[in-house]
């Protein structure tokens, strides 16, 4: 059959600079939050509770919110919800920017988590929408890959020089013109496409995905800051025993919010496996990398934000050579490569040492970034295309949401092989003049022991450093090894299952099958005389196309464990 996909033209080209704007924007958003948690702590005088829920409730709401806004966007049509999920994030944005109190700003977060939940399951769909044509599409689909992890990479910098010369509300108000600029372009650029045979929303299903996914990634979250506790123990076996519900909700109602079947198409399931793991190495890893740059070298936050920008080189390199070889090679290969890439990223990271200059750091780091970017623009390509159209918003939302489980993941397992060795080496450690709440606190954290050390007299305070130095690098170490095997076998499993996968990962459109879709007579975009043939996929807005609510995961993990052991 002929491939009858029409080339896209100036207008669709100028549309994916306002997507990705606003997907640049909301990973810029997120990594700068980190520095502005002491400002807010001085102006607002939250409690300990309420500062945690000033981190935590926008990832819970974005990751409990992707499932129900990627059918919504499906239902009602992907460009009216990126309107309203862009008026909801800035308006959230100016009440974040001018809260009076910690209450209000905790609100201000939870709107800003469902406005992005909003957004992210409709930029890819609106590239797909745009870009029929296999070849534009995998460039569109790169260049927005590459510009989320340059966002999240500049974010921490954006947001120390803001904070240098302004107010904390500056790291938030400065998305509210920008979302006003997406508000004007949006219907002029973007084009809107909507199923109109999904039928009625399942409220059940919905409620049960929510709860689900934010108890589930909740005490997750605690249980890697705090340790093992009953009530995260709680809140996670509850979200999971509610996830079991959503699914067998899901097989038996007559208009599921996803598929399941979708679950049997190999392709589907290695793209989602190679989000989950790609994430949870990552994110896993950074936690201890963060920490080895400010603890181990001595870096200023603020300077640690500095030396992250070089790894963007990685970032372009992986961009380029996956728009060059991704419309040759089949998708197994660039991604079984991406994934090897990031394994040798992990053994670079394995051999740091307490002396190690900050160039091996970068490499490692930089390779890993380079690798997850290449993994991530490729399987957003699959996923995009490998659904029914009726259920693309849905069905990759889905994936979204299992790289936030991924990045839940990697924070408790790498982090905790990480804290594990740490606590065994300070244990077997000679810790003289040492006892009580003190010991304990050296033995718990490198933050604890930062603390204690800064109180002991002569150079005790330097010796104990210098050990609990040595035990944090070994975990690193024994973290980064353990990530490289676990990222080789997985890496095994993806290529068997991405196998059959071809380079054009789509059929030509049937002609017979142009009238699933609705376009709205105002529809935008290279077929806008005709219906669509084909669904559009909700990507996964990330770090390099990972997750945003990961991001924020990164920077909540660590900010809340300096905070509470004082590093």
């Amino acid at each position: 059959m002929t491939d009858i996909r029409p080339k896209a033209g100036t207008k669709e080209w100028l549309g994916l600079v306002v997507i990705v704007l606003v997907t640049l924007l909301i990973a810029i958003d997120i990594s700068v939050l980190g520095f502005a948690i002491t400002p807010v702590s001085e102006a607002l005088k939250p409690s300990a509770t309420q500062l945690l829920w000033i981190m935590d409730i926008y990832s819970f709401v974005l990751a409990g919110a992707l499932i129900t806004m990627g059918w919504i966007g499906d239902r009602f049509g992907r460009r009216k919800l990126l309107i309203i999920g862009a008026l909801v994030f800035g308006a959230a944005s100016a009440l974040a920017a001018t809260a009076d109190s910690a209450v209000v700003l905790i609100g201000a977060r939870a709107l800003l988590g469902l406005g992005a939940a909003t957004l992210t399951p409709t930029s890819l769909a609106l590239i797909r929408n745009m870009f029929q044509d296999s070849a534009q599409r995998k460039t569109a689909i790169a260049a927005w890959g590459g510009t989320l992890a340059t966002g999240a990479a500049i974010g921490p910098v954006v947001g120390g020089l803001l904070l240098n010369n302004f107010w904390w509300g500056s790291v938030f108000v400065i998305n509210t013109p920008v979302m006003v600029l997406v508000l004007i372009l949006a219907p002029i650029l973007l084009p809107e496409r909507r199923d109109l045979n999904r039928g009625k929303l399942d409220v059940l299903g919905a409620l049960l995905s929510i709860a689900g996914i934010m108890a589930f990634i909740y005490g997750l979250k605690e249980l890697v800051v705090d340790g093992y506790s009953q009530s995260a123990a709680v809140y996670a076996a509850v979200g999971a025993v509610l996830l079991i519900g959503f699914v067998q909700r899901q097989r038996m109602t007559s208009h599921p919010l996803i598929d399941v079947a979708l679950f049997r198409y190999s392709g589907f399931v290695g793209a989602i496996i190679t989000n989950l793991m790609v994430m949870f190495s990552f994110m896993g890893i950074s936690i201890l990398t963060n920490q080895y740059l400010q603890v181990v070298l001595g870096m200023t936050p603020f300077k640690a934000a500095l030396w992250s920008i070089c790894v963007m080189p990685g970032i372009g390199i992986a961009v380029a050579l996956v728009g060059a070889f991704s419309r040759k090679v089949k998708p197994v290969y660039l991604v079984g490569a991406g994934m090897l890439v990031m394994a040798v990223g992990f053994g670079v990271i394995s051999t740091l040492t307490v002396e190690s200059n900050v160039a091996v750091l970068l490499v490692g780091v930089g390779l890993m970034a380079g690798g997850m970017t290449a993994s991530k623009t490729l399987t957003a390509e699959i996923v995009v295309t490998s659904a029914p159209k009726e259920q693309a918003g849905a069905s990759t939302a889905t994936s979204e949401t299992f790289t936030e489980f991924g990045s839940a993941f990697g924070f408790a397992v790498i982090g905790s092989i990480g804290s594990a060795i740490y606590r065994h080496d300070m244990a077997a450690a000679s810790l003289p003049g040492l006892n009580g709440e003190a010991l304990e606190a050296v033995r718990n954290t490198i933050g604890g022991a930062a603390t204690v050390a800064a109180r002991q007299p002569g150079t005790l305070g330097s010796q104990l450093m210098d050990t609990s130095r040595e035990a944090f690098t070994h975990g690193l170490q024994v973290a980064a090894l353990s990530g490289a095997a676990a990222m080789v076998v997985v890496g095994a499993l993806v290529v068997f299952l991405l196998r059959n996968v071809p380079v054009e990962t789509e059929k030509p459109v049937d002609p017979m099958e142009l009238g699933d879709y609705e376009t709205t007579p105002d529809s935008t975009g290279p077929d806008s005389s005709q219906k669509a043939g084909a669904g559009a996929g909700a990507g996964s807005l990330s770090v390099a196309g990972g997750g945003t609510g990961a991001v924020a995961g990164l920077y909540q993990i660590h900010i809340r464990s300096c905070r509470r052991n004082g590093g």
